[in-house]
């Protein structure tokens, strides 16, 4: 199986996710922040992101927005996880192709039933 990737700049938040997906069987690279992701990029095509949305610089949607343009990487699933629970936030990110948001801290039921409807497991 490939590896999924992990973004963001809080490293206990992608920390934890990456333990929840790796119980789930989904080993995980991550990427503290949007300068890290991109390099991941350059050189991987994950089978999945998660991906959060509040980073200094680049921030989440920006990167979502790279993602569907990038031929390689436009139908990869993408699921969001952030604290911005706004439902303006909410509609840019599905708007943006997101296949799931989730609010921190995510459980990991809340990630495996995104995991699900995402046909990731």
């Amino acid at each position: 199986m490939n590896e999924a990737l992990i973004i963001d700049d809080n490293r206990n938040t992608a920390d934890a996710l990456q333990q929840m997906l790796e119980v789930l069987g989904i080993p995980a690279r991550t990427a503290y922040g949007s300068s890290p992701a991109m390099a991941a990029l350059s050189s991987m095509t994950p089978h999945l992101i998660l991906l959060d949305i509040n980073m200094p610089g680049v921030d989440g949607t920006e990167i979502l927005a790279f993602l569907r343009r990038e031929p390689r990487l436009m139908a990869m699933p993408v699921i969001v996880i952030t604290s911005d629970d706004q439902p303006e936030t909410r509609q840019r990110v599905m708007e943006g192709g997101a296949v799931a948001m989730l609010i921190k801290p995510a459980t990991f039921d809340e990630l495996e039933a995104a995991l699900k409807k995402a046909n990731i497991i």
